[in-house]
Order: C-alpha cells, then structure tokens, then sequence
C-alpha cells in the first residue's frame, strides 16, 4: 500500500474501506511507513472524523497483530469505558466488573494504566499485589475459579507501541483512543460501553452492530463515561434506547465530589476496596450498583428488568460475595 495515496484521498474527505484500515495497521507494525506519514494519517482522519468501517479496520489490525486469548467460557462480558472525560472518577467499571463476577456471571476485564485519570484499572489491580500475565491456562483457570479475568493491554496488543510515541507527541486524541473499548483479545460476546459524547455513542452502537455482540453503551449527559447518578443518563441496547433519572432505577442524585477517586492511587485503591467491602459511602455504592446492574441486563439479553438487575447487583456486595470474589482473584494471581 503506498500510504502517499492514502494521504491524498483523506484529504480529498474520501473514505478508507476495512480492508485498507486493517493492511495499514499492518503496515505499521511492520515498520513500512515513516513516523511523519503515520503521524499525517492519524491527524487527517482525526480532523476529517473516522468511518465505522475504518475503526473497524484498525480493529481487525491490532486484534490480528497482538496475542489472542481464547477463553474456555461461553459467554462473558467486558464492561469499561472510553476515557478522557476528565472527571477523575473512582474505579467505577472495575469495581462493577467484580460485582457482576460475584452476581454469578463471567467476565472478561480489559484494562491499562491511568491515562486522563489518577487510578485505571490496572493501576487499582496492581496496587493489591495482582501480577499482570499473558498465560492462556492462568488466565483460564482465574475465569473459571473465580469468574472473573483481568487482561492488561500492553501485553496483548502489540501494535499499540508502534504508534505510542507519536499518539504522545500529538497530544490531542486520535482513532487510537477509540480503539482501547473494542480490541479485548479474548473478543467478549458481551460489552457494557460507557462513553463520554451521543456521538460517540452513536458510533459504538455501529461498530458494535456489525461486530454482532450483545452491548449496552451509557452516557451520562453531564459528560461521564459512565452512569454517573448526577443526572440524567442515556442507554442504548440491543433492545432499546432509553434516557433514565437517578430516580427511575431507586437512587438518590449523586454529588459530583462523591465520585472522583482521589489524588493518589492509594486513595482511589481505598475507595474500590470500600465498595467491595460495602463500607462505601451510599453514592459511591449506588453508583457501582447501576452500572453493575446494566451490565447484567446486558448478559441477560435484556431478559430481565433492570429492578431485577439491581438486586442481583446488591446482593452480590451485601452477601460479601463480590468482595470474596476478588480476594480469590488477587490469590490466584498474586
């Protein structure tokens, strides 16, 4: 592929197919294009707005360049969030991840270090002493004794280094952002999805129609990628589309303060290990329990309400089966 084509036709605002998304990827990870042409690329098609089609290239990509994870488990979910709304929140996806895994079900966490935020997922499993693996019989054996699976990303999609230094020296987001929510590599069969903008949103709910998964992407129209309980919030599924009040799902409207994770690692650490333990202040509980709950609905294929959900969600942390849940995942993998 002569990437000189490739610049000319996204400043002519044409359109790349899959295909040609995925062989650049490609490229890229085979050293065949200069720095300067990558970094012409990512800035034309972040100024031009990237098609569902091209992230779906890059996708095929990176999932084809880095290492798969096939786990021995039917069905699983992943639930995160897109990143970069600059709101500093406590570990609310990964604490809900261990709910959801002591409710009964499987997940499939896939996560990295802190980016926009004090504390990312890996940066709250570290700190319990977790060592982070790439091995296929641990990684199945945690899923199947404790239901839950942490996937660190650095060690699975190779690709990422290939573009890292330029992605820094940019310093302004680019497809590659996009990207962390939809490149597990244990390729979940279910995802709750948080995202910060109905645009985003938007293009999720296309990508993840043609990935042919069960989702949930959520929005909080204050600007969480999250339900954050501060307001009103969006959710879309494979079954409907719906704007919630904190009110509808039996909660009382959280104080922004309530949510942000602290200045240091140690303090957002602290907040998740409340959760679990349920000594967490109501917000910060409350907030766990509905993402918790959408997640399950989403496993549930919206065969439960979400009420139905919630309690599930609840009772996993007031039974202390969450919290035994991750105690058994830092054992087997500490």
């Amino acid at each position: 592929m002569v990437m000189k084509e490739v610049l000319d036709r996204i400043l002519n605002h044409e359109t790349l197919t899959r295909e040609e998304t995925r062989d650049i990827l490609v490229g890229i990870t085979k050293s065949e294009f200069p720095m300067e042409q990558i970094t012409a690329l990512l800035t034309g098609l972040q100024m031009r707005g990237i098609t569902v089609d091209e992230l779906l290239g890059f996708r095929d990509g990176i999932l084809e360049t880095g290492v798969p994870v096939p786990l021995e488990c039917d069905r699983y979910i992943d639930v995160v969030g897109t990143g970069g709304d600059r709101k500093n929140t406590f570990n609310i996806s990964t604490t809900a991840c261990f709910v959801i895994a002591g409710a009964g079900y499987k997940v499939a966490k896939h996560g990295n270090y802190a980016a926009t935020s004090t504390s990312g997922a890996s940066n709250v499993i570290a700190n319990h002493g977790v060592k982070f693996t790439d091995d296929l019989d641990r990684l199945n054996r945690c899923i199947n004794e404790c239901g839950i699976v942490y996937l660190h990303a650095q060690l699975f999609a190779k690709a990422m280094k290939f573009v890292g230094p330029i992605r820094k020296a940019l310093q302004f987001p680019t497809c590659f952002n996009l990207l962390g929510p939809i490149v597990n590599p244990s390729k979940p069969q279910c995802q709750l999805l948080g995202v910060a903008t109905l645009d985003q949103m938007r293009l999720y709910s296309n990508v993840y129609q043609k990935i042919g998964i069960d989702y949930g992407i959520v929005n909080s129209v204050d600007g969480y990628d999250e339900i954050s309980l501060t307001g009103d919030f969006k959710v879309k599924t494979n079954q409907y589309e719906r704007v919630f009040k904190p009110a509808d799902l039996g909660f009382d409207i959280a104080k922004p303060e309530e949510l942000v994770g602290g200045a240091t690692e140690i303090e957002a650490k602290e907040i998740f290990d409340r959760v679990l333990a349920n000594t967490a202040l109501p917000a910060q509980k409350n907030i766990v329990l509905a993402n918790a709950a959408f997640g399950i609905q989403v496993l549930e294929r919206g065969g439960k309400s979400i009420d139905e959900c919630i309690e599930i969600a609840r009772e996993s942390i007031d039974s202390g089966r969450a919290l035994q849940t991750f105690r058994k995942f830092v054992e087997l993998n500490s």
